[in-house]
């Protein structure tokens, strides 16, 4: 049996020797995502939020590639994942600051470093924007309110017209309002991110 090459990519090891400064260079980044298994590592402790063993990690990416249950893994499927990720996947991570391993005891979280590759991918735990959705919803009330109120349903007789469409504009304004805050502060996200790429 041929033995796995775990020896390190010459940008990862150069970032691990340089200290740990919180930076990682987008070839690190790159190189770490190019991998579907590393990929798969970092979406399954997204979707867990905390630590977790190596055989119940294994046993899902196993799941994964076989499109089938964990339940229904061969022992051969299994144990295929199980040592490319012991031998291979999580040590290239961990030296890379992605993850935190635990080589001995076999648990694995995710490190400070994970959010810088967390962005580049697609991932159904991330936020979508749907400000859309609360336009829409906005302007099909909006209307109903100023139409009711200049057709004279009741009770929007006792508020004039004008003062009902201002209700409505001070909606869209607030609206629009909290859409800048809500960018500007997920842009300051993304911009402290790409300040400790490389």
């Amino acid at each position: 049996m041929s033995s796995m090459d775990t020896s390190l990519p010459e940008e990862i090891t150069s970032v691990t020797d340089d200290g740990d400064d919180g930076r990682l260079s987008k070839d690190v980044i790159f190189e770490l995502l190019k991998n579907r298994r590393r990929r798969e590592v970092l979406t399954y402790l997204l979707e867990t939020d905390g630590t977790v063993t190596l055989g119940e990690l294994a046993e899902q990416i196993a799941a994964w590639e076989n499109d089938t249950t964990v339940n229904a893994l061969s022992s051969d499927q299994r144990k295929r994942v199980y040592v490319a990720l012991y031998q291979t996947h999580l040590p290239k991570m961990d030296d890379a600051g992605i993850i935190e391993y635990d080589q001995d005891r076999g648990l694995i979280e995710l490190s400070d470093n994970a959010d810088l590759l967390m962005m580049y991918l697609d991932t159904d735990t991330h936020q979508t924007d749907r400000w859309d959705r609360w336009y829409a919803v906005v302007s099909v009330v909006g209307a109903a309110v100023v139409t009711a109120a200049y057709l004279g349903v009741p009770p929007l007789t006792i508020v004039p017209t004008s003062a009902v469409a201002g209700v409505v504009v001070g909606a869209f304004l607030a609206l629009s309002l909290a859409h800048v805050f809500v960018n500007h502060r997920r842009q300051q996200a993304v911009d402290g991110k790409l300040s400790r790429i490389e």
